[in-house]
């Protein structure tokens, strides 16, 4: 077995440098000496032969099972060098790739009960363990760093007033958060920009939070968030928002999506889409991230996103991709995390912070090393919605920072 290892890892690892201590001791170098060194190690004979078989769920696995630990260097460190090779994936777990392919459709099938089980799954978690890493206002999606040095916090502010911008929300209109988490998003817009804001989430725990912050910040009249699937709620809408929710829905689901949305946006109104991307094409979700993390999740392809605008008939008037903002998010989320790690040891237990370990630096290192974005669609039902350039965005955002100066000190929520 020991052989069989290091024969198929040197074949896969070419590049910086990893050092592999077998469970029967062996030791061995590969790569071309490049970066930083770093030095792991199997603990059991089973976890080398599960990696070997499936190196895409054997290896999450082991790691959290603490069958395969990093003895210099951290877990990120260790994915970044994987996923830094030339290839995307070992030879031998291409069968696996293409397995996931053919029935990624049947995977990613998601009626409304399926889709509220996937949630809960997730976001219906102790609500303690967000607060170990996420920012005060609870964003649970890509920051929007327009500084190197911004804060964590400054950047999730900074992505609202960007999405916000694009929106081009003006008070008293009727704007619907699609994936409204824990509210954030929905309460700057109904209390800088004034709008009317109704939510939508599956997620209980997320519902109760959001509910109270709109109570606890006196909007409970104009922000109001509902258990309900988007499929279900009824129009029109001047804005539809939706960010962090639409890696949801499922490739075979999009035109249904964009129909729906369709449906529910006034003649005039603007929608904006902000969501993970592939920048490779279509693709299968990661098995390890289906089976522990997202179930039923998907990252689309823009080549997969853009046949359903226009089958729905939404006109695509902008389009940004986001580089390297989630790689800084997560690293900001990871780093958090670590520190406060004995924390989410005590809510759960070991296994699972190693798993949240894993999750972290996994998608960080995925965004930094790999073919991940994201990205923001700006779409209407006409043209000459908004204006023919982009200079608004900057214009828009001046003003609402000009507002936020003037918004009531944030309350805290009991606990924080």
């Amino acid at each position: 077995m020991d052989r069989l290892l290091r024969k198929f890892l040197s074949q896969f690892i070419r590049r910086g440098s990893m050092t592999v201590t077998t469970a029967g001791g062996t030791k061995f170098t590969l790569g071309d000496g490049s970066g930083e060194p770093v030095e792991v190690r199997f603990v059991t004979a089973d976890a080398q032969r599960r990696v070997l078989i499936n190196p895409e769920l054997g290896l999450g696995e082991a790691y959290m099972n603490g069958e395969f630990v990093v003895e210099r260097g951290t877990i990120a460190d260790a994915i970044a060098v994987l996923l830094d090779q030339a290839e995307l994936l070992p030879h031998w777990a291409k069968p696996w790739w293409h397995l996931r392919y053919f029935v990624r459709h049947l995977r990613q099938f998601n009626p409304r009960a399926r889709s509220r089980s996937n949630v809960a799954h997730h976001y219906d978690l102790d609500a303690r363990l967000y607060s170990l890493f996420l920012d005060a206002d609870k964003q649970y999606s890509c920051a929007y760093f327009e500084t190197p040095d911004a804060t964590l916090d400054d950047a999730q502010l900074a992505k609202k007033r960007h999405v916000t911008a694009k929106l081009l929300a003006r008070r008293g209109q009727r704007v619907l958060d699609i994936g409204s988490g824990w509210g954030g998003l929905g309460l700057y817009l109904a209390e800088i920009a004034g709008a009317d804001v109704t939510g939508v989430t599956l997620s209980t725990e997320q519902l109760q939070v959001a509910n109270a912050r709109a109570a606890e910040k006196g909007l409970a009249g104009s922000a109001r968030f509902l258990l309900q699937d988007y499929r279900d709620i009824e129009g029109p809408f001047d804005r539809i928002v939706s960010v962090g929710m639409f890696e949801h829905v499922g490739a075979r689901s999009y035109g249904t999506y964009f129909r729906r949305c369709a449906e529910l946006l006034s003649d005039d109104g603007i929608m904006l889409l902000h969501s993970i991307g592939r920048s490779q094409g279509p693709d299968s979700t990661n098995p390890w991230i289906a089976k522990y993390i997202f179930p039923g999740g998907y990252i689309p392809s823009l080549s997969e996103v853009f046949p359903a605008i226009e089958d729905a008939g939404l006109l695509v008037c902008d389009v940004e991709i986001l580089r390297l903002h989630y790689a800084e998010t997560l690293k900001a989320w990871r780093e958090r995390f670590m520190a406060r790690r004995e924390e989410a040891v005590q809510l759960y237990d070991e296994r699972f912070a190693l798993m949240w370990e894993f999750y972290l630096a996994a998608c960080e290192m995925t965004f930094r090393k790999q073919g991940m974005m994201n990205f923001q669609i700006q779409l209407t039902k006409r043209q000459g919605v908004v204006p023919m350039t982009r200079d608004y965005i900057a214009h828009e955002e001046a003003r609402l920072r000009a507002l936020e100066g003037g918004a009531r000190p944030r309350l805290k929520l009991a606990g924080e």
